[in-house]
């Protein structure tokens, strides 16, 4: 324990915690002091986890270190006790939890740093299979599996290039190779040039290679951009859909707010809100209030010893067996009158507990409504915000909701096993408690029969057998004593068992047949259940298959229509195709001068002549820069040397102004030296 605590100080003083702790300093820290230390160490493995633990709620600070303690793969204690006592640990802040923990993390925070940083990519969501059935979301959900897998791949490539360790001269031949291959496309590309310059009207058939590759490229882009066009008007029918869908539940919902059912809810609201301030918040703040003045009583009484602390426990001891002396003298005094009242008092205990839990089911309820109602509205505005959002059906929701009811009852159901469970084991652990104490009574008792009988320490020592076996003679008399005072309270004993069982005959009687009818019940309930699973079985798959038609005819409806469309679109571009037609030969035929000069014939033979007008000025101007190129790249040269000898000179006109100033400076300092 010293060297792991050892450890954990060491690695707190270094980068980047710097937090100047020795062993006793760090052993003295307070449970939040320490709670906010593991967090400061979770923050430096990932960036998100910095906040302050007093800013925020127990249980989220629990759940938060819970979530990335897994995420990193830290293993608890093995046993289902020990995982418990761990996780309460860890909540409170105690050393025997905490300490562990800091002593895992700090010995390696680079490779926990690494998991973190993966871990926010490649966790993979949790999606319902419900919510898959629809195409957009599986399609999307298919993408993100595969950036998944983009991500690990570039991932291992980015390592291994960091493992590889390329060398600068590797980097400086592969760039010289590159630059070798540059030159020699350009010289292949100069080749052909010269070749295709020897071909008559090579711009113009260059020009129109070149008219062809734009247009290949607009065909493959259009043919690209077809298929995106149909997904986003199936798209935006899928929403007009839902809108529609979304139209006819708020008209619903406009229809069945009547002011009778208005006034019974707020009715409702009104008595639990009188309930909460009236009986339940008064009594938790009040419980709160004791429980702070005893916290309060505890923390000002001065530190107790081991003896004052064995002192309390042994009157606690001692107040536990004449608390149970005064039950087991209840018990045998048996007063109907206190009966009954005990009994109508634990049925009104009963009740009022019921009613706390209900309150308190009401109020997680209505908060766990309202925190989806937040959630609901804020994924709406998102979904608007952004365009071609997908969101649930109406119908796949129903069912979503149907499914999380039935997983809610389950949970419910587990929720009150465990409870009574806990209960039961609470009664057992008291019964045993009891048991104990009686037993140590017992002990006592026969210790102090003994001490009378003058037979202590029967089996414990030959002396003690030797003693015995000398006053045996003297003992016979008290033995017979005390097998007569045994033999009397067995006979009371069993007078009061047969009083118990002629008491209890009656309600055993009641209850048999009661017992019986709850079988057949059970029994009728079972069958009525089977009844009921069958026949909701069959309405699922003819719903089912009804769904299903209903699906393949709206496609039928969207492809005719798509089809429909782009029919009349193609009928429109022909008309105006043969429309264009007909308007150029009628201008072609037209004895107008001016009106056939804009045909589109004419204006492409005009283009042409121009073309072959610039392309002969261009070729002119090439064979005069080939004329002159010689004597343009010497005078270039010239120039370049001339500029070289022009820095030169000023370089050296530099030099002798710097060392005539140097000399000045040695010839003052030799006058001012002769004037000394």
């Amino acid at each position: 324990m010293s060297e792991q605590l050892k450890l954990i100080v060491e690695q707190l003083n270094r980068d980047p915690f710097r937090r100047n702790f020795n062993l006793i300093t760090f052993d003295s820290l307070e449970p939040m002091q320490l709670l906010q230390i593991l967090n400061d160490v979770l923050a430096e493995i990932d960036a998100k986890q910095a906040i302050d633990i007093r800013e925020e709620m127990p249980e989220q600070t629990a759940k938060r270190m819970f979530t990335l303690l897994g995420m990193l793969k830290y293993k608890p204690p093995g046993s289902q006790s020990e995982a418990s006592s761990f996780r309460q640990g860890l909540v409170t802040g105690s050393k025997p939890a905490v300490h562990p923990v800091l002593h895992w993390l700090l010995q390696r925070v680079p490779e926990l740093k690494k998991r973190a940083y993966l871990a926010r990519f490649l966790v993979r969501l949790e999606v319902p299979v419900d919510f898959l059935q629809d195409d957009v979301i599986a399609e999307t959900f298919h993408q993100y599996e595969e950036l998944l897998e983009a991500f690990k791949s570039c991932h291992k490539e980015c390592e291994q290039l960091k493992n590889s360790g390329f060398s600068t001269a590797e980097i400086r031949r592969d760039i010289g190779a590159m630059e070798e291959e540059r030159e020699q496309l350009l010289k292949r590309v100069e080749r052909l040039r010269k070749r295709v310059e020897s071909v008559a009207k090579h711009q113009h058939m260059l020009e129109l290679a070149r008219q062809l590759r734009l247009e290949k490229e607009r065909e493959e882009s259009l043919a690209h951009q077809k298929p995106e066009q149909k997904n986003q008007l199936f798209q935006a029918e899928q929403r007009l859909q839902r809108s529609e869908l979304q139209l006819k539940d708020l008209r619903q919902a406009a229809a069945d707010a009547k002011p009778e059912s208005l006034m019974k809810r707020l009715e409702e609201e009104i008595k639990f809100n009188s309930y909460m301030v009236a009986d339940k918040l008064p009594k938790e703040l009040e419980s709160k209030r004791l429980t702070v003045q005893y916290l309060q009583k505890v923390a000002a009484e001065p530190a107790m010893g081991q003896a004052e602390l064995t002192e309390l426990e042994d009157k606690i001891r001692e107040t536990n067996v004449q608390i149970n002396l005064l039950i087991e003298k209840r018990m045998m005094r048996n007063d109907p009158i206190d009966d009954k009242l005990s009994l109508f008092r634990q049925q009104a205990s009963i009740i009022a507990r019921k009613k706390e839990a209900k309150a308190e089911e009401l109020q997680e309820a209505r908060e766990e409504m309202a925190a989806l109602e937040r959630e609901l509205n804020a994924k709406n505005s998102q979904a608007r915000d952004q365009d071609g959002a997908e969101l649930i059906r109406g119908d796949e929701f129903k069912r979503y909701v149907a499914k999380m009811r039935s997983k809610n009852t389950t949970y419910k159901k587990k929720r009150q096993e465990i409870a009574e469970l806990r209960a039961e084991y609470g009664v057992l652990q008291r019964t045993e408690e009891i048991l104990k104490q009686r037993h140590e009574v017992g002990l006592q008792q026969l210790q102090s029969v003994e001490v009378q009988k003058g037979i202590s320490g029967y089996s414990d020592t030959q002396e003690e057998l030797e003693r015995v076996s000398a006053i045996k003679s003297e003992l016979d008399e008290m033995k017979g004593r005390t097998l007569d005072s045994m033999s009397e309270m067995v006979k009371k004993l069993n007078s009061m068992i047969s009083e118990k069982k002629s008491a209890l005959a009656p309600v055993i009687k009641e209850l048999r047949p009661l017992r019986q009818q709850c079988q057949e019940l059970t029994q009728e309930y079972d069958e009525k259940k089977a009844q009921y699973d069958t026949c909701a079985a069959g309405l699922e798959s003819n719903r089912s298959k009804l769904e299903q038609d209903v699906k393949g005819l709206r496609e039928e409806v969207a492809q005719e229509e798509n089809r429909y469309h782009y029919i009349n679109a193609m009928k429109q571009i022909t008309e105006m195709q043969i429309q264009r037609a007909a308007d150029e030969m009628k201008a072609y035929v037209s004895s107008d001068t001016q009106e056939r000069k804009k045909t589109i014939r004419e204006q492409y033979m005009k283009n042409i002549a121009e073309q072959e007008s610039l392309g002969k000025k261009l070729r002119e101007q090439q064979k005069v820069v080939r004329e002159t190129h010689g004597a343009n790249m010497k005078q270039v040269k010239m120039w370049k040397d001339l500029e070289q000898l022009m820095e030169c000179k000023r370089q050296c006109f530099l030099r002798a102004q710097s060392q005539v100033s140097v000399g000045q400076v040695i010839q003052e300092a030799g006058e001012d030296r002769l004037v000394l």
